[in-house]
């Protein structure tokens, strides 16, 4: 009898997202069709090491006329191009509206602060160039901005000293990074955001849903499953160490996404311990790492941190699993890109190659040296 796991590198089949409670139709088949579509430029490798016109290079003015300072490691400010607001009007639906006008026409004020986390003074130095030590100083930010917009009852809350305490308590923080102008990154100097929120955003609150669910029906927590089965298949894993597993996730979306999973059941950054954060910063280092030698090229990504909110019910707590995703847009070589167009804006998500596939051509580069060490 055929291999059934076999089967599926060569027929058109559904995958099921259990984090989102979706599908993924995967088509291995089209990888063969011929491709005179829009090609991207290559991703520059070349940048200058300090860059007078950049706006997040050390001394330099930004857009809005501050001055940033000298800074020698991470530096963090307040976007001065937020996407919400810390004060604002409140919003009321109008008072005698019909029945099928609010039901209909809902919207709700959201509040909110949005910071900007250079990662490194260095303009030309991706987290693809950096050693894993010096990836620890941003986890660290990340961390401390989180334990600083926590409610001051929670145990890991610890008031910021260099930005000024928030004027609401925000639900949730999503930490984030996008990197290349294809992935719309305004600016190539190494950077993330971080947008905090009295609104929990869709997705994390599909993951949550799902998860909560997940742990009610099994007693059991879903990241953690998963996690274990990866592990034991050994099909789609990318990197692993003593204390994280980096997978191209079962229901993966993108050519060469990852999912970076905590082994442990850890609900935030700040219960990490010091080993913990020093293996994300491997595993960050590994994958950015094997990305850049897929094509050899700087490659494009978002990549975002899921963890509990900020002011999570105990249900929320105990069903949130600390993980990262990591979406590339790239498909065939560092000009040829995935869209999301058409069938999968209308129906639901495709892919072409399929995630095992995706995994053991990742697996198989380098993710301690990048290409550019040895040009």
């Amino acid at each position: 009898m055929a291999d059934s796991s076999k089967i599926l590198d060569d027929i058109s089949h559904r995958r099921f997202n259990p984090l989102r409670n979706s599908w993924v139709l995967v088509s291995p088949h089209r990888m063969e069709r011929p491709w005179q579509g829009q090609q991207e430029a290559p991703s520059k490798s070349t940048l200058p090491e300090y860059d007078p016109s950049c706006y997040l290079c050390p001394g330099n003015a930004r857009a809005a006329g501050d001055a940033n300072p000298k800074y020698e490691n991470t530096f963090v400010f307040v976007n001065d191009y937020s996407a919400v607001k810390e004060k604002q009007s409140n919003y009321t639906a109008e008072v005698g509206c019909d029945e099928k006008s609010l039901l209909l026409l809902q919207a709700e004020a959201v509040k909110g602060k949005c910071f900007v986390i250079c990662f490194n003074p260095k303009h030309n130095l991706t987290l693809a160039d950096l050693p894993a030590p010096s990836i620890i100083p941003i986890i660290q930010t990340w961390t401390t901005i989180y334990r600083s917009n926590l409610p001051p009852a929670n145990p890991h809350y610890l008031p910021a000293s260099n930005t000024a305490a928030p004027t609401s308590q925000y639900t949730y923080m999503q930490i984030f990074e996008n990197k290349g102008a294809s992935m719309g990154c305004s600016n190539p100097h190494p950077h993330g955001q971080i947008w905090t929120t009295t609104s929990l955003p869709e997705e994390p609150s599909l993951e949550l849903s799902s998860m909560s669910t997940y742990r009610k029906k099994n007693n059991s927590c879903l990241l953690c499953d998963y996690a274990s089965t990866e592990i034991k298949k050994q099909e789609r894993t990318v990197f692993e160490n003593t204390r994280w597993l980096a997978v191209v996730p079962w229901w993966a979306t993108w050519p060469f996404e990852i999912l970076l999973l905590s082994k442990s059941c850890k609900a935030c950054l700040p219960q990490l311990g010091e080993s913990e954060v020093s293996a994300l910063a491997e595993a960050i280092s590994q994958i950015t790492k094997r990305y850049d030698n897929l094509f050899e090229t700087s490659f494009p990504y978002s990549m975002g941190i899921h963890q509990a909110p900020l002011d999570a019910t105990e249900e929320q707590r105990l069903a949130s699993h600390l993980h990262l995703h990591f979406y590339p847009p790239l498909l065939r070589s560092a000009t040829v890109r995935k869209f999301l167009v058409g069938y999968e804006m209308l129906a639901e998500p495709q892919r072409d190659i399929t995630p095992e596939q995706a995994a053991a051509r990742l697996r198989a580069l380098s993710g301690v040296r990048c290409y550019r060490e040895v040009l």
